[in-house]
């Protein structure tokens, strides 16, 4: 299964990816990238490539590399994870982008590619979004892309040996229209000017 939209395509992670993600993924434009996941950073590309054949093994998290349209270049990772079928629940999670598409109009659709298949495809009620409780990036994201802050769950989980308190989120079947069509508008790119700055943000285009 791939998803594919205007900037970024998400297909599944292949080992044939290691060389291309440990370079988005080691780069030095982000020293913080790996500090909220369980692994990482790797030493080289034969340690990525050995996990990365693991993820490609995976069934749950179900693991994809973002690939740049245009280039084809792999920029990054995310996953579906935590499948609950008799629930129609999913969770999006093991996000990391390089810092070549961090703050970008392709790491949005990235995020609005799989939501839009976990709704309109496998027909989730609820899509969920978890992050360490102390990591700011992710929550501010959840925020921005329509997700509804839930609580915080103590002592969560031990991530590199250390307590990992952890922030809920979701996103529910009925707001999906409301947050699909925000994603729309504010991806089409008549919403940017020729410097490339959005004319209106995401939240702003769900209140109308």
């Amino acid at each position: 299964m791939s998803l594919r939209g205007r900037r970024v395509r998400l297909v599944p992670v292949d080992p044939e990816h290691a060389a291309e993600l440990f370079a988005a993924g080691h780069d030095g434009g982000d020293p913080a990238l790996w500090e909220y996941l369980p692994y990482g950073p790797f030493s080289g590309v034969e340690e990525m490539r050995l996990w990365i054949g693991a993820c490609a093994q995976s069934e749950d998290p179900q693991f994809f590399t973002i690939l740049d349209s245009g280039t084809g270049r792999a920029l990054g990772m995310a996953s579906y994870l935590r499948f609950a079928p008799d629930h129609r629940v999913v969770e999006i999670g093991h996000i990391w982008f390089g810092s070549a598409l961090q703050r970008t109009p392709a790491a949005t659709e990235a995020i609005y590619l799989l939501s839009r298949h976990a709704f309109e495809e496998l027909h989730v009620r609820r899509l969920e979004w978890k992050c360490d409780a102390a990591n700011e990036r992710s929550r501010r994201a959840a925020d921005r892309f329509g997700f509804t802050f839930e609580g915080v769950f103590r002592q969560h989980m031990l991530v590199k040996d250390r307590n990992r308190d952890t922030a809920w989120y979701s996103l529910l079947d009925g707001e999906w229209p409301e947050v699909r069509a925000a994603f729309d508008a504010w991806l089409d790119p008549a919403n940017f000017d020729a410097d490339g700055r959005q004319k209106r943000s995401l939240a702003e285009l769900r209140s109308g």
